[in-house]
């Protein structure tokens, strides 16, 4: 049995930033399965194993806030299951010392997981959200994961979790999923919204090989979490493969995601894939 994953759990050494102010920190994460406790019957999702994955979470984000030089300003979040869980991570764990808020909406996805986003009012001001629900061809809404927008003074967010591969006519749900994603950000700029920025599980290689995986399928690195952005930002992107957040893998050789759960059996580690850090440069800012 593989330990519960450990990190940093003091806030205060990381507040100060190395980075210029017309720059946000954002972070992207699925979290594989952050459930709530109390609904479930199955007994894999217990209250201890919860509070244990919670603070997993936590430190890994302090973690990266450690090495970045800043705690982020936004964390976009997949595979919460409602807003009591997001409510927990971040009174419950050393994350209360931040002062995030919660963006999150109900989705009509059958399993009942959501997307989310935090984000500290200090750097960053909300002028609305909503939820962007995905429709087949005969216009009804899906039964999937919603994309989450956020609209702030400097910058649009959106939060996607595209469907999964599983099952037939997948290929078809997750272009459906990305040509809604695509209509939000031309309708966002054809409104005055110069700076965009969606992020998430796209579910599907879009950026192919050389570069680092986010997940680790039957062996093979998979990139299928990542970010677009609108034209006028400029976004630094780099996956956290930090080897706190690895495990060998004893199956396919080399290392793989300290997941949560195999099957069943709980392992403890934060997630089956890797967090996505993005410094977002607001290049109208920079210019001045």
């Amino acid at each position: 049995m593989l330990t519960a994953f450990s990190g940093f759990s003091s806030v205060g050494e990381y507040v100060s930033s190395r980075h210029a102010e017309d720059s946000l920190l954002v972070l992207s994460w699925n979290v594989e399965n952050l459930m709530d406790y109390r609904s479930d019957t199955t007994g894999r999702y217990t209250k201890r194993r919860f509070y244990t994955k919670c603070n997993s979470i936590a430190k890994t984000i302090l973690m990266i806030a450690g090495k970045e030089g800043r705690i982020p300003d936004a964390v976009a979040l997949m595979e919460v299951e409602n807003r009591f869980v997001l409510e927990r991570l971040l009174s419950a764990t050393p994350l209360r010392k931040c002062t995030y808020n919660i963006v999150h909406f109900d989705s009509p996805d059958r399993r009942g997981i959501d997307c989310a986003l935090l984000w500290r009012e200090r750097r960053l001001k909300m002028r609305g959200a909503k939820a962007c629900h995905l429709k087949d061809e005969a216009g009804r809404i899906m039964a999937t994961r919603d994309i989450l927008l956020a609209e702030f003074e400097n910058l649009d967010i959106l939060v996607n979790h595209h469907p999964s591969k599983l099952g037939s006519g997948s290929g078809e749900r997750r272009k459906r999923a990305m040509g809604r994603m695509r209509e939000i950000m031309d309708s966002l700029s054809a409104a005055g919204h110069s700076r965009v920025l969606s992020v998430g599980d796209f579910n599907d290689d879009v950026w192919g090989g050389g570069g680092r995986g986010t997940i680790k399928y039957n062996g093979a690195w998979e990139k299928i979490d990542g970010h677009f952005a609108s034209d006028s930002l400029c976004v630094r992107e780099k996956v956290f493969d930090d080897p706190l957040l690895t495990e060998p893998d004893r199956t396919f050789g080399g290392y793989k995601p300290l997941r949560s759960y195999s099957g069943p059996r709980f392992l403890g580690g934060p997630s089956d894939h890797f967090p996505v850090i993005l410094w977002v440069r607001l290049t109208e800012y920079a210019e001045k």
